[in-house]
């Protein structure tokens, strides 16, 4: 289906959701078609949600969010986040913060179906401090001391892949971090590829399925979603169009002047699309294109 008909079917006010996505392929376009349809009172699970938490935030969709960090990695920080949490704009959120690896163990503990699993990686961190839903135990083994991080199982998880075909089996050229136990963590999973082949074509190259189609309810064919970031073997990082972005977010103003223009005045991502330019994006391609291969 498409884009906005699987937000509108999938996303009620209220979900729990979660994005896949780190160094790169960043569900950009999901992400304006949510707040395009004004979802409100999201909770966001994530471990680095950049793009997605900073532009849902900035938007007001957002109550919660448990996550490990969101900014614009090299290129700035998440001005709409810190508004949100030093200034209470737009409204203020509640935020339960994680590290990296323990958001990729609350869902990998979703995908197991078991409610929570233990680590030694915060015992160390203040976040023990900071955080009731880290618990403390010991070790029933070797009664050493372990910490405790519950099961994270989003109402829907978006997951952008390379390609899919049209029962949900999807692939991931380059690294997919926490894609595919999002996938399977998920109550629903919604898959967003750069293109849809057909079934015989991803079984030709089956060891690069990261999400079987039993874990899918939709997918949905959607080239260059992660612009300006760059997807892993389809097109490179449009730096010089992500920078005036993000000097633009270092206002309130400024911001709701960018989503007017790139957000809720177009009628969807290929407008988007269009206005970007399609020669733009498909130089972005060739670009990657000439120093990654796809591997198969």
């Amino acid at each position: 289906m498409s884009l906005k008909e699987a937000i509108e079917k999938f996303v009620p006010d209220g979900s729990g959701i979660a994005f896949s996505g780190m160094g790169g392929a960043q569900c950009v376009a999901q992400t304006y078609e949510i707040i395009r349809q004004e979802k409100k009172d999201l909770t966001l699970f994530g471990d680095s949600p950049c793009e997605a938490g900073d532009l849902l935030v900035g938007a007001g969709c957002i109550k919660r969010m448990e996550i490990a960090w969101c900014a614009y990695a090299v290129a700035g920080l998440a001005y709409n986040f810190r508004r949100a949490v030093e200034e209470k704009l737009p409204h203020p959120i509640e935020l339960l913060d994680f590290s990296n690896a323990t958001i990729g163990l609350r869902f990998l503990a979703g995908a197991m179906e078991v409610p929570f699993l233990p680590t030694k990686s915060l015992l160390g961190s203040d976040l023990v401090k900071y955080n009731p839903h880290v618990i403390i135990s010991e070790d029933p083994y070797t009664r050493e001391k372990v910490a405790l991080v519950p099961a994270a199982k989003p109402d829907v998880a978006i997951v952008h892949v390379s390609r899919a075909d049209r029962r949900g089996n999807a692939q991931m050229y380059g690294f997919h971090s926490n894609a595919e136990n999002l996938a399977r963590a998920a109550k629903t999973t919604i898959i967003t590829c750069e293109e849809i082949v057909g079934t015989d074509e991803i079984r030709r190259t089956s060891n690069l399925t990261i999400i079987p189609e039993y874990c899918v309810d939709v997918v949905v064919e959607l080239p260059f979603a992660c612009h300006p970031w760059n997807m892993p073997y389809a097109y490179a990082y449009d730096m010089p169009f992500h920078m005036p972005q993000l000097a633009q977010f270092k206002t309130r103003e400024g911001f709701l002047v960018w989503m007017d223009e790139w957000c809720f005045n177009l009628e969807d991502h290929e407008k988007y699309c269009e206005k970007v330019g399609w020669k733009r994006l498909h130089k972005l391609a060739a670009l990657e294109s000439k120093f990654c291969r796809v591997p198969y």
